[in-house]
């Protein structure tokens, strides 16, 4: 196994080892045992680790494989130093050029984290809202983001830290999803069975029965891990006689990558022939996850047993002296998960608790939502009343304008002018004369006497006979 497969499986635990260390040899009878043929020119597979930077993870550790200082340091470097940050300083001593490969590593990942940010966002409505890639950056341990441009030894700390965490709870959160897969299961089982009348739910609960019956009618599971399991693979997969079964014949026959370590991808396709006998994904009754689930316990429980130094990785030696213990030669009867429950009765009351109050809060908010529509189309309503009468109002003003009405005559006067009165001509009142004549201030205008009608006196002097009798006119 290369550097990168065994920090894949175990946080950069045991890498002194990885690279220093030979598998131990160990005699082979070559008339019972096939050699494998050497593959050297197809390295073997990355695995997966799981972990959401994982490429990023990859590409780091296969340019640091390339540099000979780094490497060498290895040599005397234990795992605590590893893990306190003694190995990230030797970043410093790395080669230019590889140092430059892993500043454009650090460039791109920065990349893509602001690309998926941006692309949450997007999902969430906030288009127009400005983002603080600064800020968001945080949550992503694993890299300094204070220094988007450069890879530097905090960077290389922080990953092996981060790595190490992630990887150590990655189980278990495993275990958690896979309880929440089952109640929901469960939960979903019960709500049908409330759908169906009297004869239906007593023929669904019978098939349910019937099902948990046939999926527990399988041949007996060995222990993971014990020398009855072994030597039936010994037997099944290598075809080989169980009587002749060698440890570390064995050990070398399944590792492998040949690097003198069974990692946890090698230890689990050892219980292949175990899952087989419980599970087939075509029978109705198996379920795959479940199968997946019962994988990963198989393989916790010899790791938990062998695994000494807790490096999630079986040495050789850890092999051999698991081998010899009595849990191996006589292990106990290994109960599968039909016979371990996944959860609890309290735990799947809080969970379907928990569903129900969802339930509710996702119909307030559907309430709160027709609420919202009902006012949007009440407005609505309005303003499209509010748009007819305007549109009325415009139609009715277009109608006056069409209708082309008389305006009434205006009078025109110039200067003085006093317009032409209307109607009769009633003469001044006796005793009283035109103010004109006491008034020297006041001339009168030619114009305005042009005005006058021909037919009318001199409205200053009184007309003769409108003077009553006795009365003469004062020249």
């Amino acid at each position: 196994m290369s550097w990168s497969q065994v920090f894949h499986t175990s946080c950069l635990v045991l890498l002194v080892h990885l690279l220093c260390l030979e598998a131990v040899p160990i005699s082979l009878d070559k008339t019972k045992v096939n050699q494998p043929e050497d593959k050297a020119s197809e390295p073997p597979p990355s695995v997966d680790t799981g972990l959401h930077y994982d490429r990023y993870l990859r590409e780091v550790i296969d340019f640091l494989e390339k540099d000979q200082h780094f490497r060498e340091k290895l040599h005397n470097t234990d795992m605590e130093d590893i893990k306190m940050g003694k190995l990230a300083k030797e970043l410093d001593f790395v080669s230019h050029h590889v140092r430059t490969q892993l500043d454009e590593l650090k460039r791109q990942e920065v990349s893509r984290l602001r690309t998926l940010i941006k692309a949450k966002q997007d999902i969430e409505g906030g288009n127009d809202m400005a983002v603080d890639h600064q800020a968001l950056l945080k949550q992503f341990e694993y890299l300094n983001h204070m220094n988007p441009h450069t890879f530097e030894v905090e960077d290389l700390d922080r990953l092996i830290k981060s790595a190490t965490n992630d990887l150590e709870n990655y189980d278990k959160e495993r275990h958690e999803e896979f309880k929440k897969y089952e109640m929901t299961k469960d939960h979903e089982r019960r709500e049908h069975l409330k759908t169906l009348d009297d004869e239906g739910r007593k023929k669904e609960e019978e098939h349910y029965e019937e099902m948990k019956k046939k999926h527990a009618d399988h041949p007996k599971v060995n222990h993971p891990g014990s020398q009855n399991q072994f030597k039936e693979v010994w037997e099944e997969a290598d075809g080989l006689d169980p009587e002749d079964f060698d440890p570390k014949t064995f050990f070398k026959l399944h590792d492998s990558n040949g690097d003198g370590f069974f990692d946890e991808q090698e230890l689990e396709a050892l219980f292949t022939k175990e899952l087989e006998k419980i599970y087939d994904p075509t029978n109705e009754e198996d379920d795959m996850v479940e199968m997946e689930e019962e994988r990963l316990r198989m393989r916790e429980h010899v790791m938990n047993e062998v695994d000494t130094n807790k490096d999630r990785l079986v040495s050789l030696e850890e092999f051999l002296i698991a081998t010899k213990k009595k849990e191996f030669l006589e292990p106990d009867s290994w109960e599968t998960l039909e016979q371990n429950q996944a959860y609890t009765d309290e735990e799947m009351r809080e969970f379907e608790e928990h569903l129900a109050q969802q339930e509710e809060d996702l119909n307030q908010k559907a309430s709160d939502l027709q609420k919202q529509r009902d006012e949007l189309e009440r407005q609505q309503e309005q303003l499209n009343s509010q748009k007819v009468e305007l549109q009325q109002a415009v139609e009715h003003m277009e109608r006056l304008k069409t209708q082309k009405v008389e305006p009434p005559p205006e009078v025109h006067v110039e200067g003085n002018a006093i317009p032409e009165p209307q109607g009769e001509y009633h003469p001044l009142p006796l005793g009283h004369q035109d103010m004109s004549q006491n008034h020297p201030g006041m001339k009168q205008d030619n114009h305005l006497q042009n005005q006058i009608p021909h037919n009318t006196q001199d409205l200053s002097q009184p007309r003769l006979q409108d003077l009553p009798p006795g009365h003469q006119a004062v020249p």
